[in-house]
């Protein structure tokens, strides 16, 4: 973000404003969970499941960028008037904040025990470190804390639906897209069809996985509690942060393959899990019939010199320079979505969120 005082018509957000806000929404948290765990704590029948659950908030919530969260602040700020511009309404967004996360978290337990993922945020994943199944109970919670947060905390404001009814859609759009990840990356021993791996599969997978939760969400939720219910306004800005979570995705593919672990937090497994990568589907745009013969015989298994033969093709292919092509033309595109959808919303919102994810290290 630049560093330009807000402007009336919300045209940017001075870098002490966010920093204040990123802080205040940090401090946040602790408060948030005594809300969650501090009756159940006092219940002597429940202590028990109420201490192990405080264990799981903190570990699996409050580590990651926060940026979904942080967006939900971001957004009430560009979006609200002058008098919505209220301590006690900034507040009721960082909760909000904090549910988007707790929405993410919830979905990274499962996720990670699904793929058998090893690192999450550079530490190891919840069902490693508790050694089991219980992880599973464990993700409910997690979701259930969002519905609890959300009576406490806003059920007495007019949007107290909307937002009801947009984490329950949201949340089953994610289901869809895990479902059609899952499906995708399923193989049966010796049968490793590639031609599974479209443009169209992976466009669908990265738009119900990824680009609601992640980029419509928390901008949704500002425009619920400004009081902006026009279908049109949302139309446009869903039009918008889908193609922007598209273009995230891409990014995340990528640095799963040439990331460094130790910036994004997590060791890169989409290779060994058969996913439907972008980079597996521009490598199949590209290959030669000996290539292709190649990538299914090494794609999609857990064996350290089969995932390097994979990386190497994927040297051969070019397919690094192909990515920063991809980068630059879709973060154009990206811009003209913006110039031309934005319709009454602020245009520097999401210039400003694009410009924060474009060329992206973690």
């Amino acid at each position: 973000m630049n560093g330009l005082a807000k402007e009336v018509s919300g045209m940017a957000i001075s870098e002490e404003e966010a920093s204040k806000d990123a802080a205040r929404f940090g401090n946040l948290f602790e408060r948030l969970v005594d809300d969650l765990t501090g009756d159940d704590l006092a219940n002597p029948e429940i202590k028990q499941a109420a201490l192990r659950f405080k264990e799981v908030l903190s570990y699996n919530v409050p580590h990651g960028k926060r940026n979904r969260g942080l967006s939900v602040i971001s957004s009430f700020r560009y979006l609200a008037s002058s008098s919505q511009l209220t301590d006690a309404n900034l507040e009721k967004a960082m909760v909000l904040g904090w549910c988007v996360e707790l929405l993410q978290s919830y979905f990274l337990i499962a996720d990670d025990m699904m793929d058998q993922s090893k690192t999450r945020r550079g530490s190891p994943c919840w069902y490693l470190k508790v050694k089991g199944h219980d992880a599973i109970n464990d993700s409910f919670y997690v979701e259930a804390a969002i519905y609890k947060l959300l009576k406490k905390h806003i059920s007495s404001e007019p949007y107290y639906v909307n937002i009801l009814e947009l984490f329950h859609e949201t949340n089953y759009q994610t289901i869809v897209g895990q479902a059609l990840d899952l499906m995708t990356s399923e193989t049966c021993e010796g049968d490793n069809n590639l031609d599974r791996y479209t443009q169209e599969r992976y466009d669908a997978i990265v738009k119900w996985k990824t680009a609601f939760y992640s980029f419509y969400l928390p901008v949704a939720l500002a425009m619920y509690m400004v009081g902006n219910l026009d279908k049109d306004s949302h139309e446009n800005a869903k039009t918008i942060l889908l193609e922007m979570g598209h273009f995230f995705q891409v990014q995340d593919d990528f640095m799963d393959c040439y990331g460094d672990p130790a910036v994004i937090g997590k060791i890169g497994t989409d290779i060994e899990e058969n996913k439907c990568s972008w980079l597996v589907v521009q490598a199949l745009k590209r290959v030669s019939a000996e290539q292709r013969k190649l990538l299914k015989d090494n794609y999609g298994v857990d064996q350290a010199e089969k995932v390097s033969e994979v990386k190497r093709l994927y040297r051969d292919l070019n397919l690094q320079d192909v990515f920063y092509a991809y980068e630059e033309e879709s973060y154009e595109k990206l811009m003209e979505t913006i110039d031309t959808r934005s319709g009454g919303l602020p245009k520097d919102m999401f210039i400003t969120y694009a410009k924060r994810i474009f060329k992206r290290k973690k």
